[in-house]
């Protein structure tokens, strides 16, 4: 499929340096004919290639499908000096970035939002701003609260088997997370809740190289690991906000996903017109995992006018 890549310049007084956002597009973004997706990818601190099998959209349905790097990530602005610096990596400095390439690619008056794990916790904290021009939204794989994602973590964690436990409670109270035996115990609960393709598929492994090469905003924001939150985000929730959700929401799981159904509930709870579909054979990534049935079900909701 033909693609533009691009990027948006954008302005950070506090980061000292110019910034800028990467893009990539897929389809025509001036036909309006199809409204446009843009993919918030995870993390934060991950990179679009993991969600770039969301580009099948514009082949199936024709939906232009914009994937772009957050500050700090990918093919985007590093700051590596920033790193521990919470004052600087605020969910409001990503609205502030997703602003600012709606604009420059034109389509802030009529666009949809597809955000998956950190993304949909971004893409709410959009939505409960009521920004113009959001006319669908698209929540995948992501808590309402990061204290209720840290307590299913624990009980996911509690499943696993009690050596691999021991180590990484081991490593957690040592602060020695950087250890190969502390990442190779974290590879087994990811094995199981983060993807269940094995060996991994090359667009996640080429995100977690993207990542462990500037882990700045992963371990500013969230820490070490799924299940260790020492980061900026360890108390946010959006649980109180999102009653002012106004737009139509479509929200996605795995059976098997660290999102399971206890941190999804508020958002089916509390947001006025959502939709809720599993995927039974997934965990993290069901658009990785279950690629055709998760294209089919997104395609059809952003069709759906």
């Amino acid at each position: 499929m033909a693609a533009v890549e691009g990027e948006a310049n954008f302005d950070v007084p506090a980061a000292g340096k110019p910034c800028k956002t990467w893009y990539k597009v897929y389809g025509d973004l001036t036909s309006r004919t199809h409204r446009p997706l843009v993919v918030l990818h995870g993390g934060p601190g991950s990179t679009h290639h993991y969600v770039s099998t969301l580009s099948e959209l514009y082949r199936l349905y024709s939906i232009p499908v914009i994937l772009y790097d957050q500050l700090g990530n990918g093919l985007s602005t590093h700051l590596p000096e920033k790193n521990g610096d919470t004052a600087f990596w605020t969910v409001q400095l990503f609205i502030d970035e997703l602003h600012n390439l709606l604009t420059h690619l034109g389509i802030h008056d009529d666009y949809a939002l597809l955000g998956q794990s950190w993304g949909g916790m971004l893409a709410a904290c959009f939505a409960v701003q009521q920004p113009v021009g959001l006319k669908k939204l698209v929540i995948a794989n992501s808590p309402a609260s990061m204290p209720l994602w840290v307590e299913v973590a624990n009980e996911l964690k509690r499943e696993l088997p009690q050596a691999v436990q021991d180590t990484l409670n081991k490593h957690e109270a040592a602060g020695t997370i950087l250890e190969k035996e502390y990442r190779d115990a974290t590879q087994v609960f990811y094995d199981r809740h983060l993807c269940r393709i094995q060996p991994m598929p090359k667009p996640l492994a080429d995100s977690f190289e993207w990542m462990d090469k500037d882990p700045t905003v992963y371990l500013t924001m969230n820490g070490p690991t799924e299940f260790h939150i020492i980061g900026s985000l360890k108390a946010w929730s959006v649980i109180d906000d999102l009653h002012k959700i106004q737009v139509s929401t479509l929200l996605l799981n795995g059976r098997y996903d660290e999102a399971q159904d206890k941190v999804v509930l508020p958002f089916f709870q509390r947001i006025p017109s959502a939709k809720w579909v599993q995927f039974s054979e997934s965990a993290h990534v069901p658009h990785i995992e279950e690629t055709e049935r998760y294209m089919t079900i997104v395609g059809a909701y952003l069709n759906d006018n």
